[in-house]
């Protein structure tokens, strides 16, 4: 078992993260396992992520439950579906450090195109954008989701400009990252990722990952999440370029 003190170092407060991140804290999440991977292997630090991910979808979901959009998801989840299986193709047939460097350029991406955002630009398709595209976005959602727990910014680029209400927009977001993370087991127990140990790694974060969500859901009513997103994105960008520099050298 995983028991080293820079594994726990790097992951608990990457559990945490992403216990605020379904707590309110969108976005922050997607450096949990940009960080594990500087301890362990990615492939194996996602695995390791899986299961949290989805005992915290259980809350989302049954939350929204009654408010969904079906458009959205029967045009988004076949592309999700696709991406996956390239995303374990990928992972299956290349070395752990070329996985290792997409992380990192993901991380990176993701850091820079979060932070481009906040200060008020979008990189979004057309309102009235066929139902082509959201399968189109679905396979790059699938895809950095498989590599990386990272499927929420090619996700948005087609479902934002819809403009669903709120609640729904929750909801959908809820349904298909849920759906996603159970396509997901398939794939990774198919990588041999599913082992006791990292099971027995995953049991002993969950606690943290369902106090922070908690903890995330009453701090995001108190404090301004917008405090939080530079220092994180930043952080994001740093580690992915860690991450891209390991994997190289």
């Amino acid at each position: 078992m995983t028991e080293s003190a820079l594994f726990f170092a790097l992951a608990v407060p990457a559990v945490i993260l992403l216990g605020l991140a379904k707590g309110g804290f969108a976005g922050m999440g997607a450096l949990s396992l940009p960080m594990m991977a500087l301890a362990i292997s990615p492939v194996r630090a996602a695995a390791i992520l899986l299961p949290i991910l989805i005992v915290q979808d259980v809350v989302g979901v049954w939350a929204f439950r009654k408010n969904w959009d079906g458009y959205v998801l029967g045009w988004t989840l076949p592309g999700a579906a696709i991406g996956i299986a390239l995303g374990y193709v990928f992972a299956a047939r290349v070395s752990a450090d070329a996985v290792l460097g997409l992380v990192g350029a993901i991380s990176l991406v993701f850091g820079a195109y979060r932070l481009w955002r906040e200060r008020g630009h979008q990189l979004a398709a057309a309102a009235n954008s066929p139902g082509w595209v959201g399968t189109v976005c679905g396979v790059a959602s699938g895809f950095t989701s498989q590599i990386a727990h990272a499927g929420q910014p090619p996700f948005q680029v087609w479902v934002l400009p819809r403009r669903l209400s709120r609640d729904v927009l929750v909801g959908t977001t809820a349904i298909f990252f849920a759906i996603v993370n159970w396509a997901k087991v398939p794939a990774y127990w198919a990588l041999g990722q599913f082992s006791h140990d990292n099971l027995v790694t995953a049991g002993l974060l969950m606690p943290v990952a369902i106090l922070s969500t908690l903890g995330g859901v009453w701090v995001v009513r108190r404090i301004a999440p917008e405090r939080f997103y530079t220092a994180i994105y930043v952080l994001m960008m740093l580690v992915g370029v860690k991450l891209i520099w390991d994997a190289v050298a």
